[in-house]
């Protein structure tokens, strides 16, 4: 299943790649790798929601500290992004910035175009921003301010690698690593006991 905001750039895509075939054979083959490519990156499978606050996105965690977790999402990994919580939109707050590649975790988290999604339950306040890199230069947030979402709702997506961060307010502990692999809708994080 393709994400549904990209189903017509696959569309178009594929055609040109038609198109291509009757002009040359080899540029067709090409195409149709770029399209293959692209369906692979713009899939949406589904998940599985898990107890617990949900992962937002597919990666590798590469940070984890007290309050805040953060997920580098490789080419290959899923880029729809999805809601930790239930909850309420409360903010939304774009920020234009730089294209560093996503992998250099402190450049990117200072300097990168981000969007930061602020939704607020009966718990307190989890934040997801996500951000761009170097190739993602197009953060999709699909939900707007007033939005009741629920766990696992899509909220976005980044085109082509990328990060999110994921931040909790006081009372919760991540239950994920530095160096895991994850996937949207997994557990990473419980209330303290």
């Amino acid at each position: 299943m393709i994400e549904d905001s990209c189903r017509k750039i696959v569309a178009v895509e594929f055609i040109a790649s038609l198109a291509l075939s009757l002009v040359n054979v080899y540029v067709s083959a090409l195409s149709f790798a770029f399209t293959l490519v692209s369906a692979l990156f713009f899939r949406d499978p589904p998940r599985k929601i898990h107890e617990g606050v949900i992962s937002p996105a597919d990666g590798k965690v590469d940070y984890v500290s007290d309050s805040r977790l953060e997920i580098f999402m490789n080419i290959f990994d899923c880029h729809v992004n999805r809601s930790p919580v239930s909850g309420r939109v409360i903010r939304i707050v774009y920020t234009p910035g730089k294209f560093p590649p996503a992998f250099l975790r402190d450049r990117s988290v200072k300097t990168a175009e981000k969007n930061e999604i602020w939704i607020e339950n009966e718990d307190g306040v989890f934040k997801v921003t996500q951000i761009a890199g170097f190739l993602a230069r197009r953060i999709v947030c699909s939900v707007k301010v007033g939005d009741r979402v629920e766990k696992g709702q899509k909220i976005g997506m980044i085109r082509f690698g990328s990060r999110v961060v994921l931040e909790v307010p006081e009372g919760y502990r991540f239950v994920r690593r530095v160096g895991e692999k994850i996937k949207a809708g997994e557990k990473v994080a419980e209330k303290e006991s």
